[in-house]
């Protein structure tokens, strides 16, 4: 559909609201954009493992669970604890948490409402 076309289209819309041929219920139709909430695309995760003491861990093993297909990504944190994920599909929850020596974090969940591009969370091992 081109543009003069959905533009008339959206004139003829509006003449038929106004003389009430449609129904209430059915104007949304002519308005809300398919995708409105809904997050395509993907973005980066990333962020820093800390300890108790708020101390970088590094080498620490940071998880990343692909909630739809429960598959794992893995990455290990760097020399300042940090790590980071790219091409992560914002249409599906994603758990995220990092171990280090019997210690865990607490999992934290990527959501696929929340509409950020670069998701920055830092994990604290206990």
């Amino acid at each position: 559909m081109t543009i003069k076309q959905a533009r008339r289209l959206a004139a003829t819309a509006c003449v038929l609201l106004a003389l009430g041929a449609i129904p209430a219920g059915v104007r949304c139709a002519f308005w809300a954009p398919a995708a409105w909430g809904q997050n395509v695309g993907e973005r980066t995760v990333s962020g820093a493992v800390l300890n108790e003491s708020e101390q970088p861990v590094v080498s620490a093993t940071v998880f990343l669970k692909n909630e739809k297909t429960k598959a794992i990504r893995s990455y290990i944190s760097t020399e300042n604890g940090h790590f980071h994920f790219a091409q992560v599909d914002m249409s599906v929850d994603f758990d995220l948490w990092a171990e280090k020596d019997g210690k865990k974090s607490a999992v934290k969940t990527v959501s696929s409402w929340d509409d950020r591009k670069q998701f920055v969370l830092d994990l604290k091992i206990k």
